[in-house]
């Protein structure tokens, strides 16, 4: 796009070119950074796990720990891209009391995520801290109170997709459209299940590629997993098998899980 700027004798003039700019790249996947735009507190599984088997389910049943955050991975997938689509942060203004701050985020958790991202002067402003990480490390409880009740979002109508569809013609489906995503600037979350084995029942965000696609067709893809706020995951799309593959941890095998998209629009 050729802009032309003769006639414009104004600061007003460029700034509003700038913020028209601004506007159009704010909320691109592409300016996305882990270190800043995800949550500093972690999903908790349920029960306990090593080499991504239950060995103990002590986490289950034990009661002096009402603070433990469980069940709440698709919850803080969603609150991820919300904040980043519908928020802003000022660093250099003063803080707001926990009622006003309560108000704020759950302004922006409440937008559909599947909408588009909102200009910087629409945006819900956060005072007082440089970024999402920032924020949810010194509001952690609160943050937690606010973005969203676990449960109700495996009542979702698009997650029982994992009881039926299980071919590998879908998951075709399923890796063109989020290459489609991810071409379009915007984030991909993920439901991976490998139901009936339930070794997986997850949400996850998928925010980029990492590097090339390989010569053999593998899609390399970095994602957001809340079980682990320290560093980015892995996932693959294996197209020999037609299939996706996801990180081995310590909750997790590694290996096989089906991707299904939710959040990208309503219903699903």
């Amino acid at each position: 796009m050729v802009m032309r700027l003769k006639g414009c004798r104004s600061c007003g003039c460029f700034a509003a070119i700038f913020l028209a700019v601004s506007s159009a790249q704010a909320g691109s996947a592409a300016g996305f950074s882990y270190s800043r735009d995800t949550l500093a507190f972690a999903n908790t599984t349920v029960f306990a796990y090593e080499q991504g088997k239950i060995v103990s389910h002590h986490n289950f049943f034990e009661r002096k720990k009402p603070d433990r955050y469980t069940r709440r991975c698709f919850v803080m997938t969603r609150t991820v891209e919300q904040f980043y689509k519908f928020a802003r942060f000022d660093p250099n203004s003063p803080l707001l009391d926990e009622s006003e701050l309560h108000k704020r985020i759950r302004a922006v958790t409440r937008k559909p995520p599947w909408h588009d991202p909102l200009p910087p002067e629409k945006r819900v402003v956060f005072p007082g801290y440089r970024n999402l990480r920032e924020m949810s490390q010194a509001h952690t409880r609160l943050m937690q109170r606010n973005i969203g009740l676990g449960w109700v979002a495996y009542l979702r109508p698009g997650n029982f997709r994992m009881f039926y569809l299980h071919n590998r013609t879908y998951q075709e489906k399923a890796h063109q459209e989020l290459e489609q995503t991810l071409a379009r600037g915007e984030f991909f979350i993920a439901y991976l299940s490998d139901y009936p084995i339930l070794h997986i029942n997850h949400s996850v965000l998928v925010y980029t590629h990492d590097g090339e696609r390989s010569p053999d067709g593998t899609d390399h893809y970095l994602v957001y997993d809340p079980n682990h706020p320290d560093a980015p995951r892995h996932l693959k799309w294996l197209p020999a098998k037609r299939e996706f593959n996801y990180q081995k941890d310590q909750e997790f095998v590694g290996g096989f899980t089906r991707v299904f998209q939710v959040y990208g629009k309503l219903l699903q």
